[in-house]
């Protein structure tokens, strides 16, 4: 179930997770929930009905309510990209925490001391790391907080376009953005190019998540980069030793994040890998059944 499939993070996620199913035999169903509660819920009856053998999911929220069904009714399902409260399963995310924090001392590092974060809904696990890794950067280059250049929303292009708006009618606006997603990086540029605002020259921007796209042809935005594809193989592959009995217990797997440093934050371009990761997963050799495949929105 994918919140977007306009996201291209979302759609590698789920492509990982497809090529690991089919390389064991195993068909996806592929759903969208557009970050609704209800719709989520929705789905996951459908693939209650469909009698999938498993699920690999990033829910809306980080209630597991919605997950209280898959449970009951002996569904093995692996979470990926967000926590969940209360949950007894396996868990694949990115370090949210440490990429945050390595963009943010990174503009901290050019000489900004007013950055602007938009980070995404409080509900959201990774939304919440985001924002500690960014409060951690300026508790460490001793900045004060202040509150007014720190927004919530959507991991939507229209939250980043609105919030944006709203820090550039700041008295001091902020001389740097730290946009919580890509898409929310793509909202943020278009309300600066509205204003005339220049990146990087009158207006620092970092963000999470590749735009392969985008990057391919103009590779202009510095980047915390997460292995999308690898967290859906290896939530995959995690979710096939449940389904073949092979180990107890719950595996959190952190994936590594890359800084990938471009035009948009205003210094020179390089690469520099900030966590170590961690994988795991053999091959599996199952035939037949079906995954289901529950993304949402980073």
């Amino acid at each position: 179930m994918i919140t977007d499939v306009t996201n291209p993070f979302w759609t590698t996620v789920a492509r990982g997770a497809e090529d690991k199913a089919v390389e064991n035999g195993l068909s996806v169903i592929l759903c969208n929930t557009d970050e609704d509660p209800e719709k989520e819920e929705s789905y996951i009856d459908v693939l209650l009905q469909k009698r999938v053998d498993g699920v690999v999911i990033a829910p809306v929220s980080s209630n597991v309510s919605n997950l209280r069904s898959l449970s009951q009714q002996g569904i093995p399902y692996v979470v990926v990209d967000r926590r969940v409260e209360g949950m007894d399963t396996d868990l694949v995310i990115g370090d949210s925490v440490g990429g945050a924090y390595e963009l943010t001392k990174h503009l901290i590092e050019l000489g900004h001391r007013r950055i602007g974060i938009i980070a995404g809904p409080e509900q959201v696990s990774t939304a919440e790391d985001r924002l500690a890794g960014y409060l951690k950067a300026l508790e460490e280059f001793d900045i004060p907080v202040d509150e007014a250049l720190i927004k919530r929303g959507k991991f939507d292009q229209g939250s980043g376009y609105e919030l944006t708006k709203e820090l550039l009618e700041l008295e001091t606006r902020p001389t740097a953005l730290f946009a919580g997603n890509n898409f929310i990086a793509i909202g943020a540029l278009t309300a600066l190019r509205e204003r005339g605002i220049e990146v990087p020259d009158e207006m620092a921007l970092v963000t999470f998540d590749e735009i392969p796209q985008l990057s391919a042809v103009y590779p202009f935005l510095t980047v915390a980069a997460q292995p999308a594809y690898d967290m859906g193989t290896i939530a995959t592959e995690l979710l096939l030793e449940r389904l073949d009995g092979e180990r107890e217990g719950n595996r959190e797997v952190v994936l590594e994040t890359e800084l990938i440093l471009r035009r948009s934050s205003g210094a020179p371009v390089r690469l520099h890998p900030i966590t170590c990761a961690q994988s795991g997963a053999g091959r599996h050799g199952r035939t037949g059944g079906e995954v289901g495949l529950d993304v949402a929105t980073s």
